[in-house]
């Protein structure tokens, strides 16, 4: 009788650890696949929406409020002049492979980052480095060109993270960094699975494996969050059915904001897009509220340049490009332009693809006939962003504070202005905080005066989660789904 007492004891103790055990993995909604997991080889983003602060870290990093923060780095010292900065690294750092982080890591990551043959998206932030020299091994020296009080926000970026050099080669299909999850496994067209790395310098992840699930459709993906297939969904691809989730007591909504500026994306390469009368009146031609409506049922913020709202530095400069289609007709009569015909290349998302579907009904009502082509990412990625073999687009850019790509000579938007190449070379050198504002509040002015691109809204961050997680991020400073501190309520 006691042995029997005793087992059902046990039996009950083990239920009840097990019951009141907090959960340890959690399966995330992905709407686009990456094509690699190499954010130094790859401009998608995607690729960091798995592996930023997850598997790879940078000498700083994105806060979920903005901030720039120590990471890799947990110092630096500026110089007087400006011209150099030296970052005293953390101790103890290893790859996920076992071995180990030094100063010669940093100097391999960013020379391969800014070298002449470099694959990187965003080479560009690394174009005021002179030199990268390794003082000891946790302490290395950037020598700058100009003085650049944005280089520790450069240094956030997915794109300057660090890498080793034994295994650089493989991180597009197997990367290994220095983060707190380390790659398990990619099964191509369903998921990517993550798990904790033991070795990890800091503090341990509360979450054991993170599953990041590929749903493409919105209404697969209600479908999936409804049944518990996924237990969070942080950019949510169906704003239709997220009221839903609002009065659903096992979920949560968390409405943000993003970096992510929605354009209709103009190749003023092709005529008659490189006439400023031409891309005025396609940008009068279009109906913001329609989209935001329409297209993100009510979710979203207008935009009239390329810049988040959220800033301190933003202008509202909509009233530049209002909704005034009898404008549009004039200016295309002007400009002695008829029965303009011109492609439409989208990429997967559904907010291109719905806003897409209202833009060339409104471009059609005042004479500009549009052929849409409803692109995969990758095929958008080849053709339009590298090959530049497109019309109009309609993409959000949800890198940090990316104004400066419209100085890049040979960006897919084909935009060049002397005028805005100037302010962005003013405010390179420039570290204090009240002439940064001016000078980027001219850009805005700039960009929105040229027409540069149809500028729409701003990409609204909606997340839905089961009720009892926590520690995702409500608002997107970067394009990442940043796992450190993430937890199941017991």
């Amino acid at each position: 009788m006691k042995m029997r007492l005793f087992t059902a004891l046990a039996v009950l103790a083990l239920s009840a650890t097990t019951a009141w055990a907090a959960k340890d993995t959690i399966t995330l909604g992905m709407v686009l696949e990456p094509p690699n997991l190499d954010p130094t080889a790859g401009a998608a983003a995607a690729i960091d929406e798995v592996v930023y602060a997850n598997v790879f870290q940078g000498l700083t990093r994105f806060g979920p409020d903005g901030s720039i923060r120590p990471d890799l780095a947990k110092s630096w010292d500026i110089s007087g002049d400006g011209l150099s900065y030296t970052f005293h690294l953390q101790d103890g750092v290893t790859f996920q492979d076992g071995s180990r982080f030094d100063a010669e890591d940093v100097k391999f990551s960013l020379d391969r980052a800014r070298a002449e043959d470099s694959a990187n998206a965003q080479k560009a932030l690394f174009t005021g480095i002179e030199s990268v020299d390794v003082l000891d091994p946790l302490t290395v020296k950037l020598t700058l060109k100009a003085p650049d009080g944005a280089l520790p926000f450069k240094l956030a970026w997915g794109d300057a993270v660090m890498v080793a050099p034994e295994s650089a080669d493989q991180n597009a299909t197997h990367p290994i960094g220095t983060g707190p999850f380390m790659f398990k496994d990619w099964a191509q067209g369903d998921h990517i699975t993550l798990s904790a790395y033991e070795g990890y310098w800091g503090p341990q992840p509360k979450l054991r494996e993170a599953t990041f699930r590929f749903i493409s459709d919105p209404t697969a993906a209600f479908a999936a969050m409804m049944a518990g297939d996924v237990d969070a969904f942080p950019n949510y691809p169906a704003p239709e059915t997220a009221a839903q989730f609002k009065s659903d007591p096992r979920f949560k909504l968390i409405i943000g904001s993003t970096e992510g500026e929605t354009i209709l994306a103009m190749n003023e390469r092709n005529a008659p897009l490189n006439d400023i009368r031409v891309r005025e009146a396609i940008a009068h031609a279009i109906n913001r509220k329609d989209l935001i409506d329409g297209a993100m049922f009510g979710y979203g913020t207008p935009i009239g340049t390329h810049f988040a709202p959220h800033n301190p530095a933003y202008v509202d400069l909509t009233a530049l490009s209002n909704y005034d289609p009898e404008k549009s007709k004039a200016l295309l009569k002007e400009a002695g332009v008829s029965d303009l015909k011109l492609r439409l290349a989208l990429p997967p998302p559904s907010y291109a693809r719905r806003s897409g579907e209202i833009i060339q009904a409104e471009l059609a009502a005042v004479g500009i006939q549009t052929e849409i082509t409803n692109m995969e990412w990758a095929d958008w990625l080849e053709r339009v962003f590298k090959g530049h073999d497109y019309d109009l687009s309609i993409v959000s850019h949800t890198e940090p504070m990316d104004i400066g790509i419209y100085a890049r000579p040979d960006y897919y938007f084909g935009y060049h202005s002397e005028k805005f190449d100037a302010v962005m070379a003013e405010l390179e050198k420039t570290s204090d905080a009240a002439k940064r504002t001016e000078l980027l509040q001219d850009a805005q002015r700039i960009l929105a005066q040229d027409y540069a691109n149809g500028f729409l809204f701003q990409l609204p961050k909606i997340g839905v989660a089961n009720a009892k997680i926590e520690g995702l991020w409500e608002n997107a400073p970067t394009q990442a789904n940043d796992l450190t501190a993430v937890y199941w309520e017991e």
